[in-house]
């Protein structure tokens, strides 16, 4: 059985221009997993996760979490229910008055717990996170990176089932990002924590996250595993996401066709490029070059430009297909 089972939801927020943020949404999340939802901004992915534990009541559809139908339970049963879902925010949602130790300790005596009890449990959840030696300090004293790992402690001291991560790392550096991101992955393997990263960069998913879906317009337009989605992408949803708009100078001229190659884990190592221009003595155009790590593994994508010669394309192709390397033809329009 899914940990999470989403089916048909859809969320409309009424008034005079009633706004559908969610159409016909289902998703299916494993026990264990940490599954990405990727989209741009205003494409429902943070309504989604908000449904998810009822923050948002959804208009219609069904939201199913470790075999509970949050939808169908009485106020104070949804309260029980959600004590088994955490969520990190982008902004933290520490209590300034509080010290470190103390904020992780808030949902525990909010339960009842006592104080006493309360510091007791919250202190190997604090060390957990690298922060023993920070428990008597102010969020005022601390960086983004020390709260957000607060906020972090105080989600996994209740003991939750699965974690709802809204952006987490949307307010940090890109180093502070990593070690955040490192940290999630070391957490779900210590404790099979089912996590949830709602984000809209392509980085985060692939440094983490074992499938993903993709959100754009109020729909999931594609769905899979992350190296899957990463090589064969379906949809200009996910193309842009992975080889952004903007690649290429809308100023440059392009003359040949242009061909986006992709690298799997097994052949990012290999001189490809420079093998095919020998293989077929013509030279080729580099419009954008990126590599990804996934699954430990150095995965790649480049935007190529061909030579004219339909020969000398069709010669450069068939050395790619020798070299088992994906490749696809691509409309130059799309990336300037």
């Amino acid at each position: 059985m899914s940990m999470i089972a989403i089916e048909h939801l859809t969320k409309t927020f009424p008034g005079a221009s009633a706004v559908t943020a969610l159409a016909d949404v289902s998703l299916s999340i494993e026990s264990g997993e940490i599954f990405g939802i990727i989209g741009l901004s205003g494409a429902g992915k943070s309504t989604l996760v908000r449904c998810m534990n009822l923050l948002e009541r959804p208009t219609s559809g069904s939201v199913r979490i470790n075999g509970a139908e949050l939808t169908k339970l009485p106020e104070r049963e949804l309260r029980k229910a959600r004590q088994s879902i955490g969520m990190i925010f982008q902004s933290f949602n520490l209590l300034d008055q509080r010290t470190a130790l103390d904020n992780v300790c808030f949902p525990l005596e909010l339960s009842g717990m006592s104080r006493s009890e309360a510091r007791k449990k919250a202190l190997p959840f604090l060390k957990l996170v690298g922060l023993e030696n920070r428990e008597k300090a102010y969020p005022v004293q601390l960086s983004g990176g020390q709260k957000q790992r607060v906020a972090i402690a105080r989600t996994l001291v209740t003991d939750p089932k699965v974690i709802l991560c809204d952006e987490a790392t949307s307010a940090l550096d890109p180093t502070t990002t990593q070690a955040i991101l490192a940290l999630l992955k070391k957490l779900n393997e210590k404790l099979g924590v089912t996590v949830v990263v709602i984000t809209h960069e392509m980085t985060v998913v692939e440094q983490i996250c074992d499938r993903v879906a993709i959100i754009a317009d109020s729909h999931i337009v594609e769905q899979g595993v992350v190296a899957d989605v990463f090589h064969h992408p379906k949809t200009a949803e996910a193309r842009q996401l992975i080889t952004p708009k903007g690649a290429i100078s809308e100023k440059s001229r392009i003359h040949g066709p242009l061909y986006r190659i992709t690298f799997d884990g097994n052949t990012s190592d290999q001189p490809v490029v420079s093998g095919m221009v020998l293989t077929s003595g013509a030279p080729v155009n580099i419009w954008y070059a990126d590599t990804k790590d996934i699954d430990g593994k150095a995965h790649g994508q480049m935007l190529l430009e061909l030579p004219k010669d339909p020969a000398l394309v069709n010669k450069m192709l068939a050395f790619l297909k020798s070299q088992h390397v994906t490749y696809e033809k691509e409309e130059a329009e799309y990336y300037g």
